[in-house]
């Protein structure tokens, strides 16, 4: 790995030394290319090659196209502002301006929404292009922009694609990026021409990554191969909603009307309570005893599938979440709200996100935006921000929207209430760089397309499938089916555009209702001082089942009978208590709300953290600036810390080295500091528990890849009888092993934490270790292995450990960055950066206890909007505006990112004048 750019610790260099360091680079790269000469791509590549594919900034450039002259006005961060006349001219402009700076990430993410990516990058891809033609997202998108999208949508996708296309023309692909050059010399890759469709398509992408609680689907399926119903039930534990407060707590469903009355009254239950039951109803398994051994290689191989999907999507499943929340002006010292939000997804160089500013010279019919925030390059639009009325902020409602369906799988059909229906099927073509194409055929039942049929695993059931008697006989196997709502064309790009013009609290959730997918929690405030919430999306109403395990598909019981009405969805308006926080905690009590929204929500760590620091400052009798916002965007935390060391603390240890560690503890004030050295050894202690407890107690399937151990027969949590145990060792990928450490798990931890002689406290004997029964005895252990493990990962003197040693994050490329050659990786990449924050906290840099300690998700942005002025809220990005490597702007707001630092963020058109450094004209 390539060493920092900037000091390891985190610290921002000087801009002096950002300079030089941005000239040493360019000269180690002309030297490596020297040396290298002719070898890979070396002798055609040169500072000028480098810097060939840098935007024009100043100036001006002819568009054809174009009706009038547009203004595009970059600050000292690359941060362009678009001033024009026409939405058609706004859009183009954005669409011109992005592809300056990302074309090539915005190349690879259509490819990769389209299942393309063996077209650029060869054979290496070929799986994951067959998952993702089985997904068809373009297809849907295709579908949605021809059906379901308003004509003025259309106007703006069109124009959007003709900026881009604009840009491209007459350029080949090193004038584009130097990834491009890079490919060139290897497949001869040519970009073609944007589409509307492209931009519609990666909605897609987002809502495959923020898709709910399939993950837990799966690993609660595999888990039934080692572990009982009861053992399963303490893995997945009720919501607390006695301690961690849902979103919605003022409002209340009324069954007679089929809306919500808003206020402080709501002690009248008046649900069926469904909302977070952890029923195993549904699943087609013998009440959930011993999972099918041929539905556990399904199920594996589904998951192999899934962790196949290009890292550009982001970690799926557990840890993915995000902050947002908004306080009314009651409470803050501006008198206006404030509303902050920081979504969290895996680190990406470029960010996944764009900043920028979209502003009409002045607001008619032909032109109606003024609007400034984060987007994706590639859409048009603005996802998250602010206009002159509104600010909006969002976080993953968790909402399950996927439901996977074992299939009878009968000759050239399948089964479905003791009949046989036919296969729909499609032929697809694979283009593979340097290599034949491949053909497969997709295969789909009333469900939704066989997913089975993508991994050789998945193939077939094996022959001791346990089922309940009304499954059908396995024959050759079941296969496994997916419904999911981002399937079905909708209208969700038709909202980014409603959300970017409303104008208050009713025209907002108007533009809610075409929010399909992603199903996100929508925090609002506007300038009268009103503040609120709003879960939209499409979410199914079941049959049977509550889509916790797979449902037999062979049954039209457990079909989807609909979906909740708009009207129906929760919300909140101006709630007493003066604020909201979403931060993917349970939406509403489940005895408020008559649907299942999910049986798998966040469980709350963070989102009640944010409510208590709010509550301190309001109880306290301050008021909240812009400022303390931004310092509870940066609360390093650690609840389980604070429930644990007390304990840990009293645990006799005779090991003076150990003792010595143990002592790290005393007086910690439970902050994840990156120069902490009692946070990186509480950390590899929790850790060392999740192991010992429950990690090493899981099926193989769930455990890290090439971790082998000798493990105990099925349904034994208890005391170890070595004549018994076999050789079994992990599959998974580290960042998607369990236990993760989640939030999920402190609840697993706290609901077993005083029952001292609990099963799950029980280890096996090792060769160094003897035997441990209870509660004590394994926190021990766990204590003297963390103490090892650290002094193998970071020196035998405690005096040099920190948090921030362990606990780094690398910021890649994400292709030529992963699997190029080293000096290419050498030139794409950066980090390592040592890292405050952690799993569950506020400040959420998450890792994965079963993986290591590596940051494998971020809050990928930040920022503060504040009502009162717009142009004292404050932003930052996780790298920069640029995808190019060697431009100014590539990681020039990470150093900041990692201090906790935000940047000035106007809008209004005399303070963004203040600020631009450069200013390029687009001329018709």
């Amino acid at each position: 790995m390539p060493p920092n750019t900037t000091a390891s610790s985190g610290q921002k260099p000087g801009k002096s030394g950002r300079k030089k360091g941005r000239r040493a680079r360019l000269i180690l790269i002309v030297l490596v290319l020297a040396i290298i000469g002719g070898i890979a791509y070396g002798s055609f590549w040169s500072i000028s090659t480098v810097r060939a594919s840098f935007p024009q900034t100043k100036g001006s450039i002819s568009l054809d196209g174009l009706s009038g002259p547009v203004n595009v006005k970059r600050d000292s961060y690359g941060i362009p502002q678009i001033y024009a006349s026409t939405d058609e001219d706004l859009f183009m402009a954005q669409g011109y301006v992005q592809a300056q700076d990302r074309f090539y990430e915005m190349d690879v993410r259509r490819h990769m929404t389209a299942g393309r990516l063996s077209e650029m990058f060869g054979e290496s891809q070929v799986d994951e292009d067959e998952f993702l033609r089985t997904l068809g997202w373009d297809r849907v998108a295709e579908k949605e922009y021809k059906t379901k999208l308003s004509a003025e949508t259309k106007k703006y996708l069109q124009a959007y694609a003709k900026g881009v296309n604009a840009y491209l023309k007459g350029k080949d692909g090193a004038d584009i990026s130097l990834e491009y050059a890079a490919l060139g010399f290897r497949n001869d890759y040519k970009p073609k021409d944007w589409t509307p469709v492209d931009s519609v398509a990666w909605l897609k992408a987002m809502a495959w990554d923020l898709r709910g609680n399939m993950q837990d689907e799966i690993d609660r399926s595999l888990m039934t191969s080692r572990l009982g119903p009861k053992q399963i039930a303490d893995l997945y534990p009720q919501y607390p909603y006695d301690r961690n407060k849902p979103i919605v707590q003022e409002g209340q469903y009324n069954s007679v009307t089929g809306d919500y009355q808003q206020g402080s009254d709501t002690s009248t239950s008046t649900g069926t309570g469904t909302g977070g039951t952890q029923s195993s109803a549904g699943t087609g398994l013998a009440n959930n005893a011993e999972a099918p051994s041929g539905l556990q290689g399904q199920l594996s191989g589904l998951y192999k599938v899934l962790d196949g999907v290009p890292e550009a999507v982001g970690v799926n499943g557990n840890g993915i979440g995000s902050n947002s929340w908004v306080v009314k002006g009651t409470h803050t010292i501006t008198g206006k709200p404030l509303l902050a939000n920081d979504p969290h997804l895996s680190p990406s160089l470029p960010s996944v996100w764009y900043q920028m500013g979209l502003h009409c010279t002045g607001i008619s019919e032909k032109c109606q935006y003024d609007v400034s925030g984060y987007t994706f390059a590639g859409m048009p639009g603005v996802v998250i921000g602010h206009n002159k009325n509104i600010a909006w902020g969002m976080t993953n409602s968790g909402a399950d929207v996927t439901d996977l369906y074992l299939e009878k799988l009968t000759g050239n059909g399948y089964e479905y209430d003791d009949k046989v229906k036919a296969f729909t099927t499609r032929e697809e073509k694979i283009n593979v760089a340097g290599g034949d194409s491949k053909t497969i055929v997709v295969r789909e039942t009333n469900n939704g397309p066989l997913l089975s049929d993508r991994n050789d695993e998945l193939v077939k059931v094996g022959k001791k499938a346990t089922v309940d008697s009304a499954a059908p006989d396995r024959g050759d196997g079941y296969g496994i089916s997916l419904r999911w709502t981002a399937l079905d064309p909708g209208n969700s790009m038709d909202a980014v555009f409603a959300m970017n013009k409303a104008t208050d609290w009713s025209e907002f959730r108007k533009a809610a209702t075409l929010f399909d997918v992603p199903s996100q929690n929508l925090t609002y405030a506007d300038t009268d001082d009103n503040i609120g919430y709003q879960l939209p999306g499409r979410i199914p109403i079941r049959g049977e089942g509550d889509g916790s395990l797979p449902s037999p598909g062979w049954d039209s019981k457990y079909r989807w009978t609909g979906y909740i009405k708009q009207a129906e969805l929760p919300y909140e308006y101006n709630p007493e208590r003066g604020y909201i926080v979403t931060a993917n905690q349970a939406v509403i009590d489940k005895d408020k709300y008559p649907y299942t929204l999910t049986t798998d929500w966040g469980y709350g760590t963070r989102s009640q953290r944010i409510a208590d620091l709010i509550e301190s400052k309001i109880k306290g009798g301050g008021k909240i600036s812009t400022d303390d916002m931004r310092q509870m965007q940066l609360d390093n935390s650690s609840e389980i810390a604070k429930l644990l060391v007390p304990k840990l603390l009293k645990i006799d240890v005779a090991d003076k080295n150990v003792r010595e560690a143990q002592k790290l503890l005393e007086g910690w004030n439970y902050t994840q500091d990156a120069d902490s050295a009692a946070a990186a050894y509480f950390n590899a202690t929790w850790r060392n528990i999740l192991k010992l407890a429950f990690g090493n107690k899981l099926p193989k399937e769930l455990r890290v890849e090439g971790q082998c151990l000798n493990v105990e027969p099925v349904d034994s949590t208890g005391p170890a009888d070595e004549d018994r145990r076999v050789r079994e060792c992990g599959q998974r990928e580290a960042d998607s092993a369990q236990p993760d450490g989640g939030d999920r798990w402190f609840e697993v931890v706290r609901k077993i934490l005083d029952d001292e002689d609990n099963d799950w406290w029980s280890a096996p004997a090792t060769r160094t270790d003897p035997a441990v029964d209870t509660r004590d005895e394994l926190f021990k252990r766990a204590l003297t292995d963390a103490r090892w493990e650290l002094t193998a990962k970071l020196g035998k003197g405690i005096d040099t450990w920190s948090w921030g040693r362990l606990h780094r994050l690398y910021l890649k490329n994400q292709t030529l960055g992963l699997e190029g050659p080293g000096f290419l990786k050498y030139m794409l990449n950066r980090g390592p950066y040592n890292m405050s924050g952690g799993e569950a906290a506020v400040n959420a840099t998450g890792w994965n206890a079963a993986g290591g300690y590596t940051v494998v998700w971020v809050p990928s942005m930040r920022m503060v909007v504040n009502l009162e002025d717009f142009d004292k809220s404050k932003w930052i990005n996780l790298t920069g505006a640029s995808g190019h490597a060697y431009s100014a702007h590539y990681v020039d707001q990470t150093g900041k990112w990692i201090d906790g630092e935000l940047l000035p963020w106007v809008s209004t058109e005399r303070e963004v004048d203040a600020k631009t450094s450069d200013t390029l004209v687009l001329k018709p």
